[in-house]
């Protein structure tokens, strides 16, 4: 019976129909078996696009509906390693392997991981329980074989890779790993032959390809080389990593305009990767063409301004030319909308550090070590901005963490050598600057710090080839030849010395250090003249040099020249306000002048721009101190160890200050002993710990410390009138006598002078 219906019986009837289709819809998104298949099919398709994080979202999706999803375990895993991301594939395979042990591509993929991890055994362990389950496994064969060959039997592993063939002829990965063993043994025809028949019968195949590029750059046979390299581009045009493989075949084989040609076309080929578009200006940087990098990542970030690697790269740059300002703008963009980015977060150390606010650095780069404790670089800046801090201790244990984590990172080791020549510790100059030259053998410094180790060592010939071994790696270093120079001097030959610190200067007109060794070598010479007229020319060549205005001002006061002196400092100053040197030999020729105020005044404006510099601290003291204003020189010295609590000359002084004006005895005594500690040779750090003594009423122990300093400086009246009271203190008047008049007759119009006489007066037992 065939009914009609009319129009309001149809809508119903539609309605009716669309409810149910949403409704079976919805069941369907609901099973969670559809729903993880469908983030799986997505990962994948995201994955054979290339587009890993991508993938690796979808698979994640997939793995919260269902924890035991093997299959998206075994994805996520390939995604993390074809991002080398090897730390987190590894532990997807094992979480794949604990939910299906008989994945045999997952075992065989943690047997090579362990493999490149060492852990051989290991490797073995899962190589043969593959095998057991299935002897015919051609890829488990080749595995066995690379273990061999680790082990070091290249015969027995050629054996495995020749029946990983038998096994499949067919398997074109089987035919790489034999002709690897084959290079390896030297036969490099049968591994040419190997490689021409992988790719023969993988033709898409990148492994081969790129073998066999590498084979024909082992034997000189560049273009043939070039053909491979190009033919991997075009099997795979959208990765990246090949256009830096086939840069550095073209910069190895010295054709550096062709590898810039092929990252200029992978810049507009790729422009919407950034893996691709940062590549030229990275190729300019490792090139040292540091102008062309800067216009490059300008052009970057112009383009790119939310690309957070773009703009960190672009900061380094800036920061390695001083840019402060500009660096600092362009992090604190990233910082304000990315605050979490390490690689941000590091570079605000760095500009910290390079202003001098190096516990603004740590309270930074603190956070950063603590949220990310494997990062090797986040501990070496640490380490600087600790050592920016005097905490050199703290430093060291940053340094060590960051060589710990990344034993080729070359940075924290030679942080080490620098240490170890201000803390003169020979030995682990020696072993970082072995370090250093293991590490990169073509670089000068590792030469020229195991030089002074050498020298240090009274091993001159050891350390002169040390030096010539820099100067063959790095012709134009003219630390080299500094160094070389100073070498001379050591062996009383000034004229050879003098004639490499004039090479020094021909390759670097700025290398202060070789000229003030000519300087040195004419002021022993007693001429000044010649001396002056050296700087005055080696200005003329090189006339934005603080430290060269620093050598004439210290000459112009050699010659008596006041008024020239101050012309000079004040122009290293202009150049480099934290030229702490000129400021301190400003500040002295102004006292000399009777211009006190003028010099405190110069202090004051030095602590604003260099507020952690404890030297300028001290200096402004001691200068109050000398004037009897000694309330405001103990607040400075207070400062000064606020800063670097264990700085001798500061803690020296303020006890000495505290004993004189009715300080605290038991606080003297303690920061007497770090002076004594970090000063252990100097008078003055002896004496003060013996008047502290002496304060305390510990009297033998003062007059051994007074003995001590007047051994040091038996010129100097103060350490003779303190024996004299100490031994006044344990009653023997007639050493008290003796020593009291060493004081007078030293000088007689000591400061303590008519308290001397009048201690010598009162008593008849001490005349």
């Amino acid at each position: 019976m065939f009914t009609t219906m009319g129009k309001f019986g149809k809508l119903k009837l539609l309605g009716w129909i669309f409810a149910a289709s949403i409704f079976l819809t919805a069941g369907c998104s609901r099973d969670p078996q559809v729903r993880k298949k469908k983030f799986l099919d997505k990962g994948n398709a995201y994955a054979q696009q290339g587009k890993y994080p991508e993938a690796a979202i979808e698979y994640a999706n997939a793995i919260k509906i269902d924890p035991r999803y093997a299959q998206a375990h075994y994805q996520l895993a390939q995604v993390f390693l074809k991002q080398t991301d090897w730390t987190h594939g590894y532990q997807e395979l094992m979480r794949t392997v604990d939910i299906e042990p008989a994945n045999w591509d997952a075992q065989l993929d943690l047997a090579s991981l362990l493999l490149a991890a060492g852990k051989l055994p290991d490797a073995r362990d899962r190589v043969q329980g593959v095998i057991k389950s299935q002897p015919q496994n051609a890829r488990a064969q080749v595995v066995l074989s690379d273990l061999d060959a680790a082990d070091g039997n290249v015969p027995k592993a050629l054996d495995e890779a020749q029946r990983a063939i038998q096994m499949d002829p067919q398997r074109s990965a089987s035919y790489t790993n034999l002709a690897m063993l084959q290079q390896r043994n030297n036969d490099l025809a049968s591994a040419e032959s190997n490689l021409q028949k992988a790719i023969s019968l993988d033709p898409k195949s990148l492994g081969p390809v790129l073998s066999l590029g590498a084979l024909y750059a082992r034997q000189k046979r560049a273009p043939e080389a070039e053909k491979e390299f190009q033919a991997a581009i075009a099997i795979d045009p959208k990765d990246p990593r090949l256009r830096v493989q086939v840069a550095n075949f073209y910069i190895s084989n010295g054709e550096k305009d062709k590898a810039e040609k092929l990252l200029q076309d992978a810049k507009t080929e790729l422009k919407d990767n950034p893996d691709a578009y940062s590549l030229l200006g990275d190729f300019y940087l490792s090139q040292g063409q540091v102008d062309k990098a800067t216009a490059e990542f300008a052009s970057l970030h112009a383009q790119h301004p939310k690309d957070v690697r773009v703009s960190t790269s672009y900061a380094q740059i800036l920061i390695q030319q001083n840019r402060m300002d500009d660096a600092s703008k362009l992090n604190d963009d990233v910082l304000k909308n990315n605050p979490n980015d390490p690689s941000a977060q590091l570079l605000r150390g760095q500009i910290l550090i390079r202003q001098g606010k190096g516990q603004d650095a740590v309270n930074l780069l603190g956070p950063v070590v603590k949220n990310a404790p494997d990062n090797a670089f986040a501990h070496y800046y640490l380490g600087l901005a600790y050592a920016d801090t005097s905490n050199f201790g703290q430093a060291e244990s940053e340094w060590r963490d960051a060589e710990r984590l990344n034993p080729q990172m070359p940075d924290p080791v030679r942080a080490l050598a620098s240490l170890a020549l201000l803390k003169n510790d020979n030995g682990l100059l020696a072993e970082s600057s072995s370090q250093i030259i293991k590490l990169q053998p073509l670089a000068p410094d590792g030469y020229l710090f195991h030089a002074r180790a050498q020298i240090n060592n009274k091993d001159l010939a050891g350390a002169e080839a040390d030096i010539k071994k820099a100067i063959e790696v790095a012709p134009r270093n003219s630390a080299a030849y500094v160094l070389l120079g100073a070498l001379r001097l050591a062996q009383k030959r000034a004229d050879d010395a003098a004639n490499f610190f004039i090479q020094a200067l021909a390759v670097n007109p700025n290398a202060a250090d070789a000229l003030a060794g000519l300087v040195n070598i004419d002021l022993e010479r007693k001429d000044i003249p010649k001396a002056l007229k050296l700087v005055q020319d080696q200005i003329a060549l090189a006339p934005n040099n603080s430290q060269f205005y620093l050598l004439l001002g210290q000459l112009q006061l050699r010659n008596q020249d006041s008024a020239k002196a101050e012309q000079a400092l004040s122009k290293a100053l202009d150049l480099d306000k934290n030229n702490m040197s000129a400021l301190m030999l400003l500040a002295n020729v102004h006292v000399s002048r009777g211009e006190v105020q003028q010099a405190i005044d110069g202090y004051k404006r030095a602590i604003q721009t260099n507020s952690r510099d404890v030297r300028v601290y001290v200096s402004l003291a001691s200068l109050l101190q000398a004037q009897n204003q000694w309330q405001p020189a103990e607040d400075y010295y207070q400062q000064a160890l606020q800063i670097q609590p264990d700085y001798a000359p500061a803690a020296n002084n303020l006890a000495y200050l505290m004993l004189e004006h009715g300080g605290n005895i038991n606080v003297a005594i303690s920061l007497a002993q770090t002076a004594r500690k970090g000063l252990p040779n100097v008078p003055n750090s002896a004496d003060t710990l013996g008047w502290a003594y002496y304060h305390q009423g510990v009297y033998p122990a003062a007059v051994d410390l007074f003995q001590e300093a007047i051994k040091g400086d038996a010129k100097n009246p103060t350490y003779h009138y303190h024996l004299g009271l100490a031994y006044q203190k344990e009653n023997n008047y007639a050493m008290a006598k003796k020593e009291l008049n060493d004081a007078l007759q030293i000088n007689p119009n000591y400061g303590q002078a008519d308290e001397i006489r009048k201690l010598l007066s009162e008593d008849p037992q001490r005349n």
